[in-house]
């Protein structure tokens, strides 16, 4: 009874935290701007591909592989870890092993992939603190950064350490009990030989210990993921379902200024509501201009690098960083999101997203060519972000490089980009005549 009161206790507390940061981020998410989905066909199938099939972290083959088989082996151990919540609360045993088969299958499985992940993840840690993989490093990737993704590891590799652990004295326990066994353990079974010499009241504590610290584990992880850059392990199965599905070179039209292009063409036509008393904001400059979908982009970023390996103005040494990016407009929406909840959407703290955390430079030189959100493996769409601050530098600040600035000014005069008149661009015609 008070093993079952302290699991129910700390089962509550896990769920009161994360309802608490769930809530923040759910509040941060209304001062974001609207965006409508459709094509929801296309959409499972598109989360189907790349979220559940993996298949844009496949482009690096041998660290796509181990990244997959860590996505796909919790997917599988999640069933023993609901199993777990179960028997916690009611104080069962085993309480799937009604499946007969089926859970022998699971269970096998996840004993399986136990192994692999903990392969998996000491892989990822020798890359990290032995190997200089430069798309792990760059200006934005802070020591706090490079200690979050050690920590996150460190955390799943002791969850399948006391997995392995909770299996192998399982069936140690029920074996020198003489109970009936649930499940099939391929390696915890052989794992379980180099005990024999314990006692059965050795191994009964020894899997008490390893099923708390297991458990405790997971809700623990589930608590410090919202923190983590790692939270993409929750966020980035719906991110990649909401992301964009229109081909990546496709540009969106701004509504209100192509209602002012269409009245210009056809000063009759009907464009909607012409009664809109407040001129919209053009662009974005901080972060709760954004929409809903590119905050929740920036909340899934992995910060994996790939989209900053792949850019050919990072690659040439400009500024541009596309992982800085969603990692600033993620940063940005932290430090004001808690007085926009307090004060409103009038909330000011004299700082913004554009300027403060992004410079102009940045901006600019983008060459909007996607290949970043054509490598990243949950489908963030970091040049929809860039172009919206682009778009709020030219319309709202008048603001752009020279070049621009000379091709604005000649779309204005001569209704064309180059300097000089309509009625002189067929001029070079005359001497082909003349010669002729």
């Amino acid at each position: 009874m008070a093993k079952q009161l302290i699991f129910i206790t700390a089962l509550l507390v896990t769920l009161a935290v994360f309802a608490f940061t769930m809530r923040k981020y759910l509040l941060y998410f209304r001062f974001t701007k609207s965006l409508k989905l459709d094509r929801f066909s296309q959409r499972f199938y598109e989360t189907f591909n790349v979220a559940i099939a993996q298949t844009k972290i496949f482009r690096q083959p041998v660290m796509g592989f181990l990244h997959a088989m860590v996505f796909w082996g919790f997917i599988v151990i999640l069933i023993g870890s609901i199993e777990m919540v179960i028997d916690g609360i009611f104080r069962t045993e085993r309480v799937f092993g009604l499946a007969g088969i089926a859970y022998d299958i699971v269970i096998a499985t996840g004993d399986i992939f136990a192994l692999i992940i903990a392969f998996a993840i000491l892989v990822f840690l020798f890359r990290r603190l032995f190997m200089h993989v430069k798309r792990f490093y760059g200006t934005e990737m802070k020591p706090v950064s490079k200690a979050d993704a050690n920590m996150a590891l460190s955390f799943i590799l002791l969850l399948m350490l006391t997995l392995l652990g909770m299996n192998t004295f399982y069936y140690l326990d029920a074996q020198l009990a003489g109970h009936e066994i649930a499940g099939v353990y391929p390696v915890s079974q052989f794992i379980a030989g180099l005990f024999g010499q314990l006692t059965q009241n050795q191994v009964h504590i020894l899997h008490e210990i390893n099923w708390w610290g297991h458990i405790l584990l997971i809700f623990a992880f589930a608590n410090v993921l919202p923190y983590s850059k790692h939270f993409h392990v929750f966020m980035s199965v719906p991110n990649v379902f909401v992301s964009r599905i229109d081909p990546l070179g496709k540009i969106e039209t701004m509504e209100s200024i192509k209602k002012e292009v269409m009245l210009m063409l056809n000063p009759s036509a009907s464009v909607g509501n012409d009664n809109q008393s407040e001129i919209p904001k053009f662009g974005v400059s901080d972060a709760n201009d954004v929409s809903w979908v590119n905050y929740m982009n920036a909340l899934s970023c992995t910060e994996c690098g790939r989209c900053t390996a792949v850019c050919p103005a990072n690659i040439t040494g400009k500024l541009l960083s596309p992982r800085k990016i969603m990692m600033d407009v993620r940063a940005r929406m932290k430090e004001k999101g808690p007085g926009l909840v307090k004060e409103g959407i009038g909330f000011s703290d004299g700082r913004s997203l554009l300027g403060d955390y992004i410079s102009e430079e940045e901006l600019w030189a983008c060459t909007m060519c996607n290949a970043c959100a054509q490598e990243c493996p949950v489908n963030i769409n970091q040049p929809s972000i860039i172009l919206d601050m682009r778009r709020y530098l030219v319309l709202e600040k008048s603001s752009a490089p020279a070049g621009l600035n000379t091709v604005f000014t000649n779309i204005e005069n001569n209704g064309a980009p180059w300097q000089f008149s309509p009625q002189d661009r067929l001029n070079w015609t005359e001497e082909i005549f003349m010669n002729g």
